[in-house]
C-alpha cells in the first residue's frame, strides 16, 4: 500500500469515526438527555462534556482535521478524487470543526462554569433554556457536515485517480 493510499484510508477511518460519534449522539444521547429534569440534564451534559476531552476523541477529531487536507494535497491534479477530497475537507473544516469550536465549545464552557448545586430551580430552567436548543441545533449541523464529509471521502476512495 502506498503512502498516499495509507493517508486516504486513515482520513476515511478518522472521518467515519467522527461521523459515527455525532450520528450516534443524535440518535440516542440527545433524546435520552432531553427526557431528564433540568438539574439532571445539566449535570449529565457537564459530565459528558468533560469526559469527551480525552486522547481517543482528539485523535479522531483533530486527526480528521489534519488527514483530510493532507490527503487532498496528495491527490492534487488527480481529477475527481481531488475534488471530492477538497469538498470533504471544506465541509469538515467549516461544518464540523468550525461549528464545534465556534458554537458547541463556548456553550460547553459556559455550562461548565455553572455551579449546579447552588442554583435554584428557576436558574436551572433558565440555563437549560439558553443551552439545550442552541447546542442541539449546532450539533445537528455538525452531524450532517461530518456525515457528508465522510460520504465524500468514501466516494473519493471508490474513484480511480485521474493523473492527467
Amino acid at each position: 500500500m502506498t503512502t498516499i493510499n495509507l493517508f486516504l484510508l486513515s482520513a476515511a477511518l478518522a472521518s467515519g469515526l467522527i461521523a459515527g460519534l455525532f450520528y450516534t449522539y443524535s440518535c440516542s444521547v440527545n433524546p435520552g438527555l432531553g427526557a431528564l429534569s433540568d438539574a439532571n440534564y445539566l449535570a449529565a451534559m457537564q459530565s459528558i462534556n468533560r469526559a469527551i476531552l480525552n486522547p481517543v476523541f482528539f485523535l479522531s477529531f483533530m486527526g480528521t482535521l489534519l488527514l483530510l487536507p493532507l490527503s487532498t494535497y496528495q491527490h492534487f491534479g488527480m481529477g475527481t478524487r481531488f475534488y471530492l477530497l477538497l469538498a470533504a475537507t471544506l465541509v469538515y473544516v467549516i461544518g464540523t470543526f468550525g461549528v464545534t469550536i465556534a458554537g458547541n465549545v463556548p456553550l460547553n464552557d459556559a455550562l461548565d462554569k455553572m455551579n449546579l448545586t447552588g442554583a435554584s430551580a428557576n436558574e436551572l430552567a433558565a440555563h437549560r433554556l439558553k443551552f439545550e436548543a442552541p447546542w442541539n441545533r449546532l450539533h445537528t449541523i455538525r452531524t450532517y457536515a461530518s456525515v457528508v464529509s465522510f460520504v465524500l471521502v468514501l466516494l473519493a476512495c471508490l474513484t480511480t485517480p485521474d493523473n492527467s
